[in-house]
Parts: structure tokens; sequence; C-alpha cells
């Protein structure tokens, strides 16, 4: 049948004899590339051949063991970190967003602390800030009140201002500039005043130890804030950050009080994480309302998304665009889902797994800051006569800020594989060379001598195995076997 033609193939043309076979392993004992292996198999000496093929094994053993290692560190993901300092003719200026540390004009809040309680709950979307229950009440009523209270036109009108009342001096590399230089921003300080923002060409430094030079007049007896809620201090605060991104004060602000000159130092520090599994960004990862991804910008996106999804509105400190939240739901809604984000991590930042990873290039701008009593005798008379102010108000009003480089140069801080791919191919076949002189021509070799063996070794199972019934006999073989074994019987 069927079954006894495959067996006869099998055993004619597929199959050679037992004299080809040992003919077979001899030949590739002897040409292949494998160091070692014809001397175990030519040679006469049996303490000769024992000592061969210990050898063999043993060199085998330490490229399986050494391969084995560096296949468990290259997927261990490991990384190393370089820090390169580059030197340059001209660098690019930073953004800095500078804010009065007194929110509010003084004649607009006079005997509404609400104004400050409201305030706190928006400014709480950008950073947690508890509020006690004895103020709820006072400002439930507040609230019943003045329902079409909005805090952002309140705040926009009578925040802190810039103008040349209150900037008087503003110079950068030796020109001058002015308010309409700066971009308004809010922030938890309530309005803002951003120079170098995104929208102007890049300005840049072609000298170092000259930069941005200002002069404010914070003007305390016009603004103010509320001391029984903690602000109790005066004066500017900053923050140096790259023109793409937003400002962050949340840990990030430096404080300079009335009556001080500040010098600031800065250096551009560029920061590259590899991607997940060597590093925790994610490259492919984009925001819907920055140009660049930032933690700082995903998180505000993740609490807008979620507040817009709760609470039906957006709050306009917050990017997107939506429906502008009341004081309603600004106070029974975004304060209460702005808690359950913090308790429950709904927006969190760090690994790659997590809602807001950290960026695979990020540009940082660590600040050196001395601080000085802002003039002495003789420019205190000046400023007085200049601006027509008592002694004692320059004292208690200005504050000088200059931010300048400290070099042109920029550190890179890179984080790169440890083990490449081409490293790891490199680091097998030095290891195959090196205990057994195999190569890749080598590895195909073996290959075909166990796949040839293999075959050899199934058609050998197949010409073992037992015989199967001749299922496709016509039945009149049948009956005539069986007349063939009555006559024998009857014999």
């Amino acid at each position: 049948g069927i079954l006894e033609k495959i067996r006869l193939c099998l055993i004619k043309k597929l199959l050679p004899d037992l004299e080809d076979r040992r003919k077979y392993h001899e030949e590739f004992a002897s040409s292949t590339s494998f160091h070692g292996v014809h001397n175990i198999v030519h040679t006469q000496s049996k303490v000769r051949r024992a000592l061969w093929l210990l050898i063999v094994v043993g060199c085998l053993a330490i490229v399986i063991w050494q391969i084995c290692s560096r296949f468990i560190y290259y997927f261990s993901w490991p990384t190393t970190t370089t820090v390169v300092v580059q030197y340059v003719e001209n660098v690019k200026f930073p953004a800095v967003t500078f804010c009065n540390m007194n929110r509010f004009q003084a004649h607009a809040v006079s005997n509404l602390k609400a104004i400050f309680f409201i305030w706190n709950i928006v400014s709480a979307i950008l950073q947690k800030i508890s509020m006690e229950d004895k103020y709820f009440q006072e400002l439930n009523y507040f609230l019943l009140g003045n329902q079409n209270f909005s805090i952002k036109d309140f705040t926009r009108e009578n925040g802190f201002y810039l103008n040349s009342s209150t900037l008087l001096e503003c110079d950068f590399f030796g020109k001058p500039c002015y308010p309409q230089d700066f971009e308004h921003v809010f922030t938890e300080y309530g309005n803002c005043f951003t120079f170098n923002h995104n929208g102007l060409s890049a300005r840049r430094v072609s000298l170092s130890g000259r930069g941005l030079h200002l002069l404010f007049d914070v003007q305390q007896d016009k603004f103010t804030d509320e001391p029984t809620l903690g602000y109790t201090d005066a004066g500017i605060t900053f923050v140096v950050h790259s023109p793409q991104e937003l400002p962050r004060f949340d840990g990030l602000g430096l404080l300079t009080p009335v009556g001080t000159h500040a010098q600031v130092a800065i250096r551009q520090l560029k920061s590259i994480i590899q991607e997940y599994p060597w590093g925790e960004c994610k490259p492919d990862i984009k925001l819907r309302y920055h140009k660049i991804y930032s933690t700082n910008g995903c998180l505000l996106e993740c609490k807008a998304r979620y507040i817009q999804d709760r609470c039906g509105c957006l709050p306009f400190i917050l990017p997107g665009n939506g429906t502008e939240c009341d004081l309603l739901k600004f106070y029974k809604c975004v304060y209460p889902a702005v808690y359950d984000i913090e308790i429950k991590g709904l927006c969190t930042v760090g690994t790659h797994n997590s809602t807001c990873p950290t960026p695979c290039e990020e540009t940082d701008y660590p600040t050196t800051v001395t601080y000085s009593k802002f003039g002495g005798e003789h420019a205190i008379k000046y400023f007085s006569t200049k601006l027509n102010k008592s002694p004692e108000y320059i004292r208690q009003n200005l504050v000088r800020i200059e931010i300048k480089y400290n070099d042109l140069s920029y550190k890179i801080t890179q984080q790169q594989k440890a083990l490449t791919i081409s490293d790891l191919l490199a680091d097998v076949g030095g290891q195959l060379g090196l205990f057994c002189g195999a190569s890749m021509i080598t590895i195909i070799e073996l290959l075909e001598y166990i796949f040839t063996n293999f075959c050899w070794m199934c058609i050998f199972l197949l010409l073992k195995a037992p015989e199967m019934p001749q299922w496709n006999n016509p039945p009149q073989n049948q009956s005539a076997h069986k007349e063939k074994k009555r006559g024998i019987q009857e014999c």
C-alpha cells in the first residue's frame, strides 16, 4: 500500500547506509571550523583523546557561561551617564517669569478675606494648599451673594500690574526693554509676567557677565496679601525656565525681598534620558497645548482633562479650551476633584508607567544667587530725588535683579545604553572565537549537522514503527484469503 511505498522510498533515497553515515560524521569532524573536534576523532591514543575531550567540553562550558552572563546583563537594560561641557560663541537666553509676592491691590480687597480664600482654591490646582474648615462658612456667604463674580477677571484687573511705575529700569544686553516685552501669565501668585516668552524670537547672549537687569517697585502701600493665611513677605519672586515651558514656582521660585540686590548666575543644563526599558522616558508622548513635552505641562493637561470630565468646566489657570468654571463649581466640584487627584494618584509623574513620565530631553537652568543690600546712602538719595519718594520708601519697596550667564557654555548630561546589540554580538563572537575558534560560519555548520542527524533520526523511527493494517485491500482479496485458510484447515 501507500505506507509500504513511503518506507521503500525512505530506505532507498533518504536514509544512507551505516558506512555512509559514519563517513559523514568523520568528514564533519575533520572539516568543521570548531577547533579541537578533529583531535578527538582522529587521534589513536585514548589518553590524548580523553584529554582533548575534556578540553573541548571545558571550553564549551565556559563559552556557554560567558554568553549566558552577557545576555543576562543585556536584559538588565544597563545604562551609563556621560557629562560633556560644550563651549559656544553664543547661547540662548532663557525665559524669566516675575511675580509680586503681594498678589492684589489693597483697595480692591480691603476687608474681603473671601478673595484670598477663593484664590487659595484656584491656586490649589497648581500646588497643594490645605484650607481650614473655619473659613468655609464665610466663603459660603460670599458665594451666595456673588454668583456672577469672576476670579479671573478680578485678578487680571486688580492684581499686580507691570508698567512704568512698577518696572523702573529694564536693560537686556545693553539695550532697553519695556513692559511690552513681558507676557502676562496666571500662576499661583496671580498676575505674573514672563520675559523672553515663546512668542518672541530667541534672544542670544554672546558675552558672559551680561544679561537682564531689572529694577522693580513692589509698591507695598498699593498691593497686599493676607497675613492670617501665611502670606507675610514682600518682594519679587521669579523663576528661570525654558521659553517653551510654563513657569513652575512650586519648589523652584527664587525670592528677592525688598531693599536687596540679587545677582543671579545661571548655567544651561541639558539632560537626555534613554527610552524605556533603559530609561524612564517615552518618546511618543505628545502634549495637546504645549509645543514640547514636559512633566509640568503634562501634569497640568492631565488635571485639566480630569476636572473637565468631572465638573463640565475648565479652570482658567489650566491649559485647554472649555467653559470657564464659575465660583460655585470651583468650590463644590473643582477643589474636591483636585483633592481626589492628589489622594488617588490620578495624575502621576516619574516612571515610564506613570501618567507623565520623565521627558527624553529636558533643559534646566541651575542658578547661583547672591544678595547685597540695595543702595548706599548716595544711591538712596539719588532714587529718592528721582522718584520723589522718601528714603524709607526706597528701602521698603525697591528690588534690583540681575540675571546673567556664568560663562558661554552648556552642560549635557546624557544617559546612554551600556550594552547595545552590536556590543552584545561582539561579546558573543569574541567569546566563541577565544575559547572555541568559532564564528557565524561555525554556527551554520553545527545547525546543518544537527538538522541532518535529526532527519535521519526521524526516518529511522518511521521505519521501526509497527506496520499499519492494510485498510486499502479490496474485499475480494479478503474472501480469497478466507477460502485458502478454510482449505488448509480441511486438509
